[in-house]
């Protein structure tokens, strides 16, 4: 996996190392969780079950191995740039096949870049997982502002629109054109009416929900 970019324009590499005593902290705070009493019913009506939440804390105090997947981020070419004032963290992965189609990938709400990992393969070296080079892209995946490893904003207002400005003005370093980007109908508007308003030689006339194979 290979990436250009064009450090003249503040694009920074990036490389993740939590301190152990922020992971031990914590475990440390979620075993001194004050639990609520035992709900009263047998479904749901009262909210999250009981049992669920200490299941899902006992997880992450003992069972959830950060360190791996630190290294999955860490195998990947990251790098972080300000935007609209904001620290802006993204992955962005070069398919070796020639002429892959460019794709920008945006995380659920809330989520995080991670959910994205396992498509980076198939997407960027398609002809390892059973396709052919025509189906390659080379991605961009980008973490929202106030999530996973961007900065959190210092005022309101990004809402789809301006993150979608900012996403094609996120872009241009890297060299990436036309810019396609996946999505829902709606997402798939806002994208395209707000993007190619600010930055019309960077959209393609026509953005759609892309799978696989193009």
């Amino acid at each position: 996996m290979s990436s250009t970019i064009d450090t003249a324009v503040e694009i920074r590499p990036f490389h993740i190392e939590i301190p152990e005593e922020q992971i031990d902290d914590l475990r440390r705070r979620i075993a001194a969780t004050r639990w609520p009493s035992k709900e009263l019913v047998t479904d749901r009506s009262q909210g999250v079950q009981l049992a669920t939440l200490h299941e899902l804390a006992h997880y992450w105090e003992n069972d959830y191995d950060w360190r791996k997947t630190e290294a999955k981020l860490n195998a990947l070419p990251q790098f972080t740039t300000e935007i609209d004032g904001v620290n802006i963290h993204f992955i962005h992965v070069k398919s070796r096949h020639e002429n892959a189609l460019p794709l920008i990938m945006t995380h659920g709400w809330p989520g995080s870049v991670i959910e994205l990992l396992d498509t980076v393969g198939p997407l960027t070296d398609p002809t390892a997982h059973g396709g052919t080079a025509e189906d390659a892209f080379d991605l961009v995946l980008p973490s929202l502002p106030g999530y996973g490893l961007s900065g959190e904003p210092v005022e309101v207002g990004w809402d789809l629109g301006r993150t979608a400005r900012a996403w094609a003005r996120a872009h241009a370093p890297t060299r990436l054109h036309p810019l396609r980007s996946p999505g829902r109908r709606r997402g798939r508007r806002r994208h395209r009416r707000d993007g190619a308003a600010r930055h019309p030689r960077a959209w393609p006339a026509s953005t759609r929900t892309c799978s696989c194979r193009r």
